[in-house]
């Protein structure tokens, strides 16, 4: 069972890495996009739509940041076993079961190896 909690902890690092890249890469298409605009539309409804956009991109990067960034913190704990990340990850794994399919497969795997009575006892 200690080989399937590592596994989980490397699956959940990377699994919210990625969520952390795909809210950088908003953070830069939105802020492009406001950019663009910037540089070469000079009439007055570009000073109105720049900070809207902006404003947006900075929005949807935030979000996605606080989705992802346990997810990276629990699965760091996971390799270590500490106690605190069996219950975070159990909590993120619920969570995950919503992002069909590769989420609620990542749910469905966490939810059964820290569940498990063999993983219990490593974290204790």
């Amino acid at each position: 069972m200690e080989q399937h909690v590592k596994i989980l902890g490397i699956l959940h690092i990377v699994f919210g890495t990625l969520g952390i890249l795909l809210a950088l890469g908003m953070l830069l298409l939105f802020g492009g996009i406001a950019g663009l605009i910037g540089a070469t539309d000079y009439s007055s409804n570009a000073h109105i739509s720049i900070p809207i956009l902006g404003g947006i991109g900075a929005i949807i990067f935030f979000v996605l940041l606080a989705i992802s960034l346990p997810g990276v913190i629990a699965g760091i704990g996971l390799l270590q076993f500490r106690s605190w990340a069996r219950i975070l990850t159990i909590v993120i794994s619920v969570l995950d079961l919503i992002h069909v399919p590769f989420g609620t497969a990542l749910g469905v795997y966490g939810l059964w190896v820290l569940l498990s009575q063999g993983s219990e006892r490593l974290f204790r």
